[in-house]
């Protein structure tokens, strides 16, 4: 405190440094949820477009769950859970583990659309041509769905990137987190937020870009 008595400090640049570290915390968390939850997501969006009545129900009513309940009440009873279990964990890997499902829940659906946007005809000429079934999926139903539903795709990372935020609720320490600390400790919630914006816009605007480059190059 000092010796006018303002138990406030004013924004310094160690402050930015901090934001800073926070935001690589943020990326580290989404990354490895965008990478673990797109792999999930693709085996679930398979078995949704090729798997049996059964398969697809069950996988559906599953992915349903997933989709319908908020994330951050996801977070919060999953980080519950584990402690109450015994199992007490990081709240890095919490974090991921709810990220990476909640991801899979919505990559298994673009997957699904990615398949099924293949046409039949296309399929059936693959097999006549000999073609067995992981065959047709390798070098006819990816590279064509692929190309389909990538921009959804892209949408999916960049709303997995943000919903990250919500991973402070559990105690990690992003970017949110990191500007509550610092609002309460200056009270210079304006700069704070407009700073933490700025940091989102630095890791959301690649990944934008680098998505309509990729699929500028898929058209040519």
């Amino acid at each position: 405190m000092d010796p006018a008595g303002n138990a406030f400090t004013d924004l310094r640049w160690v402050d930015l440094l901090f934001l800073g570290e926070a935001a690589i915390r943020t990326i580290q968390i989404s990354a490895v949820s965008i990478f673990v939850g797109t792999v999930i997501g693709v085996i679930l969006g398979w078995m949704l477009a090729s798997g049996n009545i059964f398969v697809r129900l069950l996988v559906n009513s599953l992915l349903d769950v997933f989709r319908s309940v908020p994330l951050i009440i996801q977070l919060i009873l999953f980080d519950s859970f584990v402690s109450i279990a015994g199992f007490p964990m990081p709240a890095f890997w919490s974090g991921t583990i709810v990220l990476s499902v909640y991801t899979a829940a919505l990559v298994a659906m673009v997957a699904r659309a990615g398949i099924e946007a293949v046409d039949p005809n296309l399929r059936r000429a693959a097999r006549s041509l000999g073609m067995g079934y992981w065959q047709d999926m390798r070098y006819i139903v990816w590279p064509v769905g692929i190309r389909a539903v990538f921009p959804s795709w892209i949408g999916v990372s960049l709303s997995v990137l943000k919903d990250s935020a919500l991973v402070s609720a559990i105690g990690y320490l992003e970017l949110l987190r990191a500007s509550q600390i610092l609002n309460t400790k200056t009270q210079e919630s304006f700069k704070i937020m407009l700073l933490v914006g700025l940091f989102y816009f630095l890791m959301s605007y690649p990944i934008s870009k680098a998505g309509d480059y990729i699929e500028k190059k898929w058209q040519q």
